[in-house]
């Protein structure tokens, strides 16, 4: 028996209510129960839309015009935000997205955990959510005969080029802008990813927000940059707050941006910044968080739930550079950090010994190895913290934490479904989820952060 077509084909135009927001930010609609994701839409909106795709169980359309609009639709800022793909939530109200954010993290904690009484608090926005980033990564090309730098298309490798981009510092743009300049002045080719050639790869940069110290990284092809003496000295020149200056050489034919070779051409190896009290030491390759100022308020709630009196020991999985274990080395009576990546763990170190923070141990290996052997030298965690990547916790991490049964588990999250998904896992091992907290990390896109904490249950 042949399955019921789609109730649309492709091309048909209809009028439609936008229901609800896919965790990209897309709008949806139901046509006869079909589902059809309608990007750029908001909840409540009536729109005409042109289907442009069908698939058995769902098909996409564009709006081709809004007949009512949502109280939450603003113009938005950027003059090529319809053509980029780095942000996704810029015709929303500031309010509208983290009442997204909250309701986004609500429902997959029901769909995915089951969790149905778990309180989820309103999400922490920032009061100026703009030019947050301290880090820029722009892809360089060329376009009739011209160095160019800028964003992906969305789903695209199609540069667009742009001077300015409203969520990364106005430090970025002005460094990104002089080296398109010097690139055009002295004839340094952009990399050519089909044909493998050309110099100039990305441009990154890194920021210091609260000691207002720059990093400029030129990711090249080869070690050879024509002109390196004049672009460091226009350079220096020119940004005065520069104080490294640093070579990548990506000699391979990848999408990834850095290769392994990394040389300071000038300067300083590292530039400085605070997260609360605690300063951190970056290098070009460091993972440090994009966004500082709502690090700290993360950082703070992770705090805040771990409860620490004095007296506990606390084990970091996922610990990275050591951010959120330094944090919490202040209240606890010892942390240790476990961390897979070799350079974060020596990063870490190194903040420690910055901060002169004695009461932290750092290991590099994988959490669910490396905590049983804690076990066994008898260290018993009152408090296990976790942030991992949006895969979630390894399974294995998982069973180790159970089998370990600190009072209380902190899980720092980028990913509301693979959160849920393990706070189901923690909860049938004995655990309850006793709130969740998002927090508004990258305004403007549809990522939101979260902090959960979780309490054995007393039998």
């Amino acid at each position: 028996m042949n399955k019921q077509a789609p109730p649309v084909k492709k091309n048909d135009q209809l009028r439609v209510t936008i229901q609800d927001l896919t965790h990209e930010g897309a709008g949806v609609a139901k046509v006869n129960g079909y589902t059809l994701f309608v990007p750029k839409a908001l909840p409540g909106e009536e729109v005409d839309i042109k289907v442009v795709k069908v698939n058995k169980g769902y098909g996409f359309a564009r709006v081709m015009n809004i007949e009512e609009e949502s109280p939450h639709r603003v113009e938005p800022p950027c003059t090529i935000y319809e053509r980029c793909g780095g942000c996704q939530m810029q015709h929303m109200s500031y309010d509208g997205q983290l009442l997204f954010k909250q309701k986004q993290v609500k429902d997959v904690l029901e769909r995915i955990g089951g969790l149905r009484s778990v309180p989820v608090h309103p999400t922490i926005g920032m009061s100026e959510p703009w030019r947050y980033r301290n880090k820029a990564q722009v892809p360089i090309g060329e376009e009739g005969g011209l160095v160019i730098g800028g964003f992906y298309q969305e789903r695209s490798h199609t540069i667009i080029d742009t001077d300015k981009c409203l969520i990364q510092a106005e430090e970025s743009d002005d460094a990104v802008h002089l080296i398109k300049r010097l690139a055009n002045e002295y004839g340094i080719r952009a990399y050519d990813e089909k044909k493998h050639r050309g110099t100039l790869r990305h441009v990154v940069t890194r920021k210091g927000y609260e000691t207002d110290e720059l990093m400029v990284i030129l990711v090249t092809r080869g070690k050879e940059l024509p002109h390196k003496q004049k672009l460091l000295d226009a350079i220096t020149k020119k940004l005065p707050n520069v104080k490294s200056i640093v070579q990548n050489i990506n000699i391979k034919r990848t999408n990834v941006i850095f290769g392994d070779e990394t040389n300071v051409l000038w300067g300083e190896e590292y530039i400085y910044d605070y997260i609360g009290d605690i300063k951190f030491a970056i290098s070009a390759r460091s993972f440090f968080q994009v966004n500082p100022e709502q690090t700290k308020v993360l950082y703070d709630k992770a705090l805040e739930y771990a409860n620490l009196t004095g007296d506990e020991i606390v084990i970091d999985a996922y610990c990275g550079i050591g951010t959120i274990s330094l944090f919490l080395a202040q209240q606890a009576k010892h942390v240790y950090g476990v961390e897979i990546v070799p350079d974060a763990i020596a990063d870490a170190k190194r903040n420690a010994s910055l901060n002169g923070i004695e009461n932290v141990d750092f290991a590099v290996g994988e959490a669910e190895k490396v905590m049983p052997w804690w076990y066994a030298q008898g260290i018993r965690p009152e408090v296990i913290v976790v942030d991992p990547p949006r895969k979630g916790c390894d399974q294995a991490l998982l069973e180790t934490i159970l089998s370990m049964k600190p009072d209380r588990v902190v899980y720092v999250s980028c990913n509301p479904a693979t959160l849920a998904r393990d706070l189901k896992i923690l909860e049938e091992g004995g655990y309850e989820t006793k709130e969740v907290q998002p927090v508004d990390m990258f305004p403007q896109s549809t990522h939101v952060e979260c902090v959960s904490v979780l309490e054995l249950k007393k039998i």
